[in-house]
C-alpha cells in the first residue's frame, strides 16, 4: 500500500474512531428550528420533496457528502453509499479524486456507476490546489469521464492542507485557473470548502466565476484540521494547531446565507457542515440552500451495511417530509417562507 492509499484509510478510521468535530459556540444547524403550524391546510401526502438540482431529478433535496475513494476498503464504502442512494433517489459526492489521477491503479475505488446506474447525480471531486501542482484539465476530465460523474467538486481547503503532513499550501492565482477548468469541462463546476465554511469575502470572489454553484461545508460537521491533528507528530506545530483551529471559519448557516446573499440565484447553494438531521436539511434550505449534503451519518451507517445506509436516508427523508407538513410547506423551497427560530432563546 502506497502512502498515499495509507493516507486515505488512516481518513476513514480516524473520521469513525475520533472525536473530530468542529469546537467552538454555536456551531452547525442545530442552533435554529422551524416555527411549528398546527394548523397546516395541507395534508401530508401533498407534500412533494422532488428537487430539480444542477438538471437532475432527485427525489429528496438531499446528497450524500464527499468522503473517501482510493483504497480498496474505501472503494466499498463508496459502492455501498451509491447503492444506496440510487435505491432512494438521492445524490452522491465522491472523496477526491486525485488519488486516482497519480495511481491510475486505484480508479476502481471510484466507479460506482456500474453497480448503482440509476444514481441520479454523482458528483466527481478534485482539490482545487492540485490546479498548482501539475494537475490539468486533461488530467481532470480524464477523470470526471472515468466515473461518469455529471457534475464536478473542486473543493477549497486552505485549512487543512496548512496543518496536514506535507500539504498543498499554493493557493496564488487559483482563480484564473478555475475559470479555465470550468471552460475546459463538459460538466458543471462547483466550489466546496471541506469544514471551514464559505465567507462572504469568498463567496463575492466565487459570484465572479464562471461556476455553477457551491458547497458550503461550514463549521459545525467535521473538521479536517482536527482530522489532519490526529495524523501530525504528537506535539508538532501541525498537531497543535490543527486542535486549536478546529473550529476556525464560518458556520454552515452563516455561510449558506452568505453564499445566497452573495450569488446569483442560477447558482445553487448545497448546504452542508453538521448536517445531522432532517430538521437541519430544513433549515439549511429556510436560510436559502438549494438541497442539503450530509456524510458522517451515513458513513457510520454504510461500514455496517448497505441496508442501514437506505435506513439512515429514508428516515431523513421521512423527517423531512414531516417537517413541511408541519410548516404548511408543500414543497422545500416553500420552507423559505417559514419562519426560522432561534433554538436557543
Amino acid at each position: 500500500m502506497s502512502e498515499l492509499e495509507r493516507r486515505k484509510d488512516h481518513h476513514l478510521d480516524i473520521v469513525l474512531n475520533e472525536a473530530v468535530g468542529s469546537t467552538g459556540p454555536a456551531l452547525g444547524l442545530g442552533r435554529y428550528t422551524l416555527e411549528y403550524d398546527a394548523l397546516p391546510e395541507l395534508d401530508l401526502d401533498e407534500v412533494d420533496l422532488t428537487t430539480e438540482l444542477l438538471g437532475k431529478t432527485l427525489r429528496a433535496p438531499l446528497v450524500i457528502g464527499a468522503m473517501t475513494g482510493g483504497t480498496e476498503r474505501a472503494g466499498e464504502v463508496n459502492r455501498r453509499l451509491a447503492r444506496a442512494a440510487a435505491q432512494v433517489g438521492v445524490g452522491m459526492a465522491l472523496g477526491s479524486q486525485r488519488a486516482m489521477i497519480v495511481k491510475p491503479e486505484l480508479t476502481s475505488t471510484f466507479v460506482v456507476r456500474d453497480v448503482a446506474p440509476d444514481l441520479p447525480l454523482l458528483f466527481g471531486n478534485v482539490g482545487a490546489v492540485q490546479l498548482n501542482y501539475g494537475v490539468d484539465a486533461d488530467a481532470i476530465r480524464g477523470a470526471i469521464e472515468a466515473v461518469g460523474a455529471d457534475a464536478l467538486n473542486l473543493h477549497l481547503n486552505p485549512l487543512q492542507e496548512a496543518v496536514q503532513p506535507g500539504g498543498d499550501t499554493r493557493f496564488s492565482g487559483l482563480e484564473a485557473k478555475i475559470t479555465a477548468l470550468s471552460e475546459a469541462i463538459d460538466v458543471p463546476l462547483l466550489l466546496k470548502e471541506v469544514g471551514g465554511g464559505i465567507s462572504s469575502t469568498t463567496a463575492a470572489k466565487i459570484a465572479d466565476l464562471p461556476v455553477a454553484g457551491v458547497e458550503t461545508a461550514g463549521v459545525g460537521g467535521t473538521s479536517w484540521a482536527k482530522v489532519e491533528s490526529f495524523r501530525s507528530p504528537e506535539g508538532s506545530p501541525q498537531a497543535e494547531v490543527g486542535r486549536r483551529l478546529a473550529g476556525f471559519g464560518v458556520t454552515t448557516a452563516d455561510s449558506i446565507r452568505a453564499c445566497r446573499r452573495v450569488l446569483d440565484e442560477r447558482q445553487v447553494v448545497i448546504g452542508s457542515g453538521g448536517v445531522r438531521t432532517g430538521m437541519d436539511v430544513a433549515v439549511a434550505i429556510a436560510l436559502g440552500a438549494d438541497a442539503a449534503a450530509y456524510a458522517a451519518p451515513v458513513l457510520e451507517a454504510a461500514m455496517r451495511s448497505e441496508e442501514d445506509a437506505v435506513r439512515a436516508l429514508e428516515t431523513m427523508i421521512y423527517e423531512l417530509r414531516v417537517i413541511c407538513f408541519c410548516t404548511g410547506a408543500r414543497t422545500p423551497r416553500d420552507l423559505r417562507q417559514v419562519t426560522l427560530v432561534d433554538a436557543r432563546q
